[in-house]
């Protein structure tokens, strides 16, 4: 009658210790993917912010007297030479000084010199499922008033 009743207490805790061992491997594959997740959405704010960057060098850049920049399209490459990432940069002008032939104007009746020439910017940066192996989307958005 002994013998038969460790038996069973050695089985209960058998299964005790393996429901546990399979509840850590479960937390620790969670843990990866959020830091890996973390790790993409990081990279992405990073982008978004070279993208607005990116769009007042192109707008410094370009002769504004005969036409404007409307929208800027990116792809951010990864290590392995994939475009990963993905930007799309929407330009809208205020002020005075704008070509008429620029179809992305929002006012030009602006008639102080601290606003001419100002840039409403809606950037939005998404990172690629396929080729970061993502489960879920990630997609950042800034919309930004900037002075070039």
């Amino acid at each position: 009658m002994r013998r038969g009743f460790g038996l069973i207490t050695a089985i209960i805790i058998m299964i005790t210790v393996a429901v546990l061992m399979s509840l850590m491997i479960g937390l620790s594959s969670s843990n990866v993917k959020q830091t890996s997740n973390l790790y993409i959405k990081e990279q992405a704010r990073l982008y978004l912010r070279s993208a607005t960057g990116f769009a007042l060098m192109a707008i410094s850049g370009h002769p504004n007297n005969t036409n404007c920049i409307e929208d800027i399209k990116l792809n951010f490459n990864n290590s392995s030479g994939k475009p990963a990432y993905h930007a799309k940069i929407d330009m809208w002008y205020l002020g005075n000084g704008i070509p008429t032939t620029c179809g992305h104007i929002l006012n030009n009746s602006i008639v102080t010199d601290d606003s001419n020439y100002t840039v409403v910017m809606d950037i939005t940066v998404e990172a690629d499922q396929t080729i970061l192996g993502l489960d879920e989307p990630i997609k950042l958005h800034r919309r930004t008033l900037q002075k070039p």
